[in-house]
């Protein structure tokens, strides 16, 4: 959660850039977020330099670039190989310093085009960014916003001394930056609490070995945590410590027990997916992956709902899903996938179907939906709750509290955790299901979401954990139910439709002595009032 001073000076960086004219939401987001993926390179660039004296592993900074000659091609050796040269004049510590003039010039000219062309040509982050363009030609804005991000990231840093730095904070950043652009909750869009994604990640488990995706990753945050969670799972004991949700991270060094090279190849190039229809959340989330640590993110600018979707990537590819598509929107059915076996617009159905095809056999996926989802009496509806028990293992719905999205919205919602058994199944794979009602999140349910002194995550985990073993057969907080009785209910899966509830009768005294009652308490009133009236003349 974001303090309020950085809230303020987040709203401060704003007002520089709507007061020197760029005044578009998506223009000033994308560019505010160039210059704090410049100031971030730089410090992760040092960071690595940090780590690599700490772990006595290999360092190559990133701040080099090929050498041009006066022709402006790149220089060869005798081997025809790039030669490359410094490119500190890029460092964010380097040119913050120069006046503004100069700044800007740097900045425009050297700064921007480095960072485009960080990565391979053929990768997502290189393509997604070369038709990015840099926008900012006044040098006293580019100096102020300069001054105003360097005290966000000294903020940030607060911030993470006091145990926030698993929350991927700069994520918090940009979410409280389309708050404030009234952008966040648009057709149904808006970022997860990285508290549930830890504790999604937590429930899910994945590893190294997984390749897992995101057909709606926005900013990346599941990836991230995916990714934070499998480097906390292969920490030092020493370096592991509870943050304030209770919920094991590492401290700063995290993954110090994976030595093999293979390894840290496969997290860095080959672990972590995700898709957008938003090109500036495309940007953005590459970013974000980049700069903690994922050096080759794949993500790319496409609709998962669509046909070109289709055209270009095939069935059963990934292990893990994690997701929490956008909601209460409806989608146009002329680019809409033929695949998705139902013939309704509601983006939240046709997301569900579409992880289950994602999935490879055996693939586990935990995805965030409305509840409506889950009891809605349509046929698109059913269809949907139909395919999650039949190709797949629907193992679990934990039901979120109501204001776990405050203040963006207050639709209740809950977590599907499935694991894919077989595309077109024509037999039932599901054979009971766990509730698991989730009655607070350690977080205050208004639109303030304060953090509170409980800390339920945990204990949510540890009975998810040992369901198995020790679920109870009367229905209260967590219980299993058939799947002869959801049929027999036509395929609701809502928490409330199982759930026992318990009425006890409510004792009243008899309504001539609550009326004796109520005459005295009026007669103690008007004393009072007589004696008040005599105080003040």
């Amino acid at each position: 959660m974001l303090s309020n001073e950085l809230k303020t000076k987040i709203n401060n960086l704003w007002d520089k850039f709507w007061s020197r004219g760029i005044t578009n939401p998506v223009t000033a987001i994308e560019q505010i977020s160039y210059l704090l993926f410049m100031r971030r390179i730089d410090d992760a660039d040092t960071n690595a330099k940090t780590i690599a004296e700490f772990t006595g592993a290999e360092y190559k900074t990133l701040f080099v670039r090929p050498k041009l000659g006066e022709d402006g091609k790149p220089i060869l050796d005798k081997d025809k190989n790039p030669v490359y040269e410094n490119a500190d004049d890029c460092r964010w510590s380097q040119f913050r310093n120069l006046d503004p003039d100069n700044m800007l010039e740097t900045v425009s000219k050297k700064a921007f085009p480095f960072i485009k062309d960080l990565n391979d040509p053929s990768q997502p982050y290189a393509r997604h960014m070369k038709n990015a363009f840099f926008i900012i030609n006044n040098s006293a804005l580019l100096d102020e916003a300069v001054s105003a991000i360097d005290e966000i990231f000294e903020e940030i840093k607060k911030q993470q001394n006091k145990g926030q730095q698993f929350q991927d904070t700069q994520g918090d950043v940009y979410e409280y930056l389309l708050k404030e652009l009234s952008q966040s909750g648009k057709n149904g869009q808006f970022r997860t609490p990285r508290h549930l994604i830890q504790f999604m990640c937590e429930i899910i488990d994945p590893d190294w070995t997984d390749t897992i995706c995101d057909p709606a990753c926005g900013t990346g945050g599941f990836l991230l945590g995916a990714y934070q969670h499998i480097l906390t799972k292969h920490s030092s004991p020493e370096e592991i410590v509870l943050d304030e949700n209770g919920l094991k991270r590492f401290k700063k060094y995290g993954g110090d027990l994976i030595t093999r090279q293979d390894v840290w190849d496969h997290l860095n190039e080959k672990a972590f997916f995700g898709f957008d229809m938003d090109q500036t959340m495309v940007r953005i989330g590459l970013m974000n992956l980049m700069l903690h640590g994922i050096k080759i993110p794949q993500i790319e600018n496409v609709d998962t709902l669509s046909k070109k979707y289709d055209q270009e990537y095939p069935d059963g590819e990934y292990s893990v899903v994690m997701a929490n598509p956008p909601f209460t929107g409806r989608i146009d059915k002329g680019g809409m996938s033929d695949k998705l076996k139902i013939n309704g617009t509601q983006s939240e159905l046709l997301f569900l179907i579409r992880i289950s095809k994602m999935l490879r056999p055996g693939g586990k996926a935990a995805v965030i939906i409305p509840e409506g989802v889950l009891f809605g009496g349509s046929k698109n509806q059913k269809q949907t709750r139909e395919v999650l028990l039949r190709d797949n293992q629907l193992e679990a719905i934990i039901s979120l509290p109501s204001g776990a999205f405050k203040p963006y919205t207050g639709v209740k919602t809950a977590i599907l955790v499935f694991t894919k058994a077989e595309e077109g199944s024509t037999t039932w794979h599901t054979e009971k299901v766990w509730f698991y009602e989730l009655k607070n999140d350690g977080y205050s349910l208004d639109d303030n979401r304060r953090k509170l002194a409980v800390n339920p995550l945990p204990i949510a985990v540890d009975i998810y954990k040992q369901r198995a073993m020790q679920t109870p057969i009367e229905r209260s907080n967590h219980f299993y139910v058939p799947l002869a009785e959801i049929k027999d209910n036509g395929l609701d899966l809502s928490y409330n439709r199982y759930k026992k509830f318990e009425y006890q009768e409510q004792a009243y005294e008899p309504p001539q002595k609550i009326l004796d009652a109520l005459i005295e308490l009026e007669k103690e009133i008007k004393k009072d009032m007589d004696e008040l009236k005599i105080l003040i003349g």
